[in-house]
């Protein structure tokens, strides 16, 4: 199964950015978990590596891993880094998602 995920390279170059400072961690983990008022919510982690069965996405000089469970609700997405007026953060732009709350956090497929 090819994932087709992209990794900005504005995500890229933050993830760069907080690896600099985190001793012995090499990317970011990008998982989906349920919750938020839409049912599934994604979470960030920076960790040491991908584990057994991790999909491992390189790109711009920076990796992300997705656990074989989140990997079907990720398959096509583009992980990007906002920063604005408004927020700094990471974000999916999801195919999969039919909707999404207000405040984007949460998505329902």
């Amino acid at each position: 199964m090819s994932a087709n995920i992209t990794l900005s390279e504005a995500a890229a170059n933050r993830i760069r950015e907080i690896l600099a400072d985190e001793p012995g961690k090499t990317a970011l983990r990008v998982a989906v978990v349920g919750g938020g008022c839409s049912g599934f919510q994604y979470q960030f982690d920076i960790v040491e590596g991908p584990e057994d069965g991790d999909e491992v996405v390189e790109a711009h000089g920076a990796k992300v891993v997705i656990d074989p469970e989140s990997l079907p609700f990720l398959l096509g997405c583009t992980i990007d880094f906002e920063d604005t007026l408004a927020a700094r953060r990471f974000v999916v732009d999801n195919p999969n998602a039919t909707s999404s709350c207000g405040c984007g956090v949460s998505f329902s497929i």
